[in-house]
């Protein structure tokens, strides 16, 4: 993923910002846990325990929620263009991981017209983009329950501290649905929080001649009354931020590759020429990366390549990236790239976010470098003639701090540089094996910068947890080895 446009990387052409030893993925409810004191199962003698307002991060206090894990969305959307209403019912199926007489889901603008637990009208507030639920009996730990909120308006896109938007952003055609690192909270009801991912299904119902494309597999597409309906299901784990339900006039190509992946690409017509050569890459690009980190980890693909000039990004929405425009070949080898790294071994912090971006990037170092273009070598080096005083340098990429700091450029291009030099150091042969090892222990779980230097150790046979500190964790420009 991610912001803005992104600066020339040297190179490169211009292009847009995209955007241990534990050797399994965490699991969810631990990871809950352990995020916060507040997750943790209460004294037996507190008799109504509210899940915690947050899942503990440290840059967005608010996100995710705690006290439960929510296991499938079903989420039933019909959204009219012209007048950029959204009707909405959301049915969440959780497990109470400690007693709850109450719990929060966030929730950011838009009408609530009900909400239930277990068919049984609950009370409900409102705090901010917190909606506190309070069942009608408290929830035993361990509970298996489901959640129903209906609502309706006009969805709001949240302005990040960069000042960019995110959530459900109106197009003239329809609305660009890009949720990172907040928005997803703008169009559903959710626990917002890499910790916690689930399974959905999305069924979206919007004007005859309109598409709505979101994530996994299409298994039902209907037309009737001037109204079309297309159920979208995504059965592997996903981050609420990488859930979209993005609407406009579409050209819809649908294919399967030699390995089995069902691809579906939706193009805005205005992009279709630009886009075309790219999307042919697709294909390769994935076998490419396949062969680097391990099989794709999920039974779809595709792009959806919008007309959206305010977005301003592209963003590595699960199974589906999506382009605010024809996206070039970098820009597509580096959303691709995030499916390993990003949407199947996700973040158990914000902090890490360079598990994401750094690992991103180099994935075009190395396209480039195994397709005729600049080696990494070159590219790394052209990076480090920056002074010291450039913006490369300017904070450490494992922990860049709240606010715009999160995308900027040290977390791509620094964060990319670390694991070139770690790559210098261990070699070509236990360096892929390194990457691959992390996707494929952390498959469709989580993993943490600490946890990618104990494995990376493990591999390596080697001490490496100084030559990472200095790339990822030390201030300022890193002397070379």
């Amino acid at each position: 993923m991610r912001r803005s446009l992104r600066p020339v990387t040297v190179g490169a052409a211009a292009r847009r910002r995209r955007a241990v030893a534990a050797t399994v993925p965490v699991t969810v409810a631990a990871l809950l846990a352990a995020a916060s004191p507040a997750v943790s199962a209460p004294a037996a003698a507190a008799p109504a325990a509210h899940g915690a307002a947050g899942a503990g991060d440290p840059y967005f206090p608010l996100a995710g929620n705690g006290g439960y894990h929510v296991e499938h969305y079903g989420l039933t959307l019909r959204y009219d263009p012209a007048s950029r209403h959204l009707n909405g019912t959301a049915v969440l199926t959780a497990h109470a991981t400690q007693r709850l007489g109450r719990f929060d889901l966030d929730l950011k603008g838009l009408k609530i017209t009900g909400v239930t637990v277990d068919r049984a009208r609950a009370a409900r507030t409102r705090a901010g983009q917190e909606l506190v639920v309070t069942p009608g009996r408290p929830l035993r730990a361990g509970q298996r329950f489901t959640v129903t909120v209906t609502y309706r308006g006009t969805p709001r896109p949240v302005t990040d501290p960069d000042g960019s938007d995110d959530g459900w952003l109106p197009t003239d055609d329809g609305a660009f649905v890009a949720g990172e690192p907040q928005g997803a909270m703008t169009w559903f009801p959710a626990n917002n929080h890499p910790l916690d991912k689930s399974a959905y299904d999305i069924t979206v119902t919007v004007p005859e001649g309109r598409t709505a494309v979101s994530n996994g597999v299409l298994v039902d597409q209907r037309t009737a009354r001037g109204l079309s309906t297309f159920h979208w299901r995504q059965r592997e784990p996903m981050a609420a931020y990488l859930a979209t339900a993005t609407v406009g006039t579409f050209a819809v190509e649908r294919y399967t590759t030699r390995d089995g992946i069902r691809v579906y690409n939706a193009v805005d017509p205005r992009e279709a020429a630009a886009a075309a050569p790219v999307l042919k890459k697709l294909p390769s690009v994935l076998a490419w990366e396949s062969t680097l980190f391990g099989p794709y980890p999920f039974r779809a693909a595709g792009a959806i390549v919008d007309h959206a000039p305010d977005a301003g990004y592209a963003l590595e929405t699960q199974s589906r990236p999506l382009y605010d425009a024809a996206p070039d070949l970098a820009t597509l080898v580096h959303e691709s790239a995030h499916q390993w790294f990003g949407d199947s071994v996700s973040l158990t912090s914000w902090k890490d976010i360079w598990l994401n971006e750094g690992f991103a990037t180099y994935a075009e170092w190395l396209y480039s470098e195994q397709h005729g273009g600049d080696t990494a070598q070159q590219t790394f080096d052209a990076l480090y003639a920056k002074p010291a005083g450039d913006r490369l340098w300017a904070y450490p990429p494992a922990d860049p701090g709240s606010g715009a700091r999160i995308f900027g450029t040290p977390v791509y291009d620094r964060g990319a540089m670390a694991l070139h030099a770690l790559r210098t150091a261990v070699g070509d042969r236990v360096f892929l094996r390194v990457l691959r090892a992390w996707a494929t222990e952390h498959r469709q779980g989580h993993g943490t910068t600490a946890q990618f230097v104990r494995l990376a150790e493990r591999e390596s046979g080697r001490e490496l947890a100084p030559l990472l500190h200095t790339w990822l964790s030390a201030q300022g420009k890193p002397e070379r080895a």
